[in-house]
């Protein structure tokens, strides 16, 4: 991957981040590479962290995050609450 596309993806976050920091359950964004099936996969994604990772029939329409913003996939990581030491 080369850095402009590099830039393009945390240029992309930077500008969603307060978006989707608003969903519930959300604690964190990021970005990182994708992961299918608990492996790690080539593709660099946006990283949207949350406390418990639950099915979208189990959400209200409005609280399912999107699966890719600007054509960039966004994968969601369950990382639990997340407390300041």
């Amino acid at each position: 991957m080369s850095q402009d596309e590099i830039e393009k993806i945390k240029d992309v976050k930077n500008r969603h981040v307060n978006d989707l920091m608003s969903y519930y359950n959300v604690t964190g964004v990021g970005i990182g590479y994708k992961e299918v099936g608990g492996e790690e996969t080539s593709t660099l994604c946006i990283r949207v962290y949350v406390i418990d990772k639950l099915p979208e029939s189990e959400l209200e329409e409005k609280d399912v995050l999107p699966s890719s913003i600007e054509e960039i996939p966004v994968d969601v990581i369950e990382s639990g609450e997340i407390k300041a030491l």
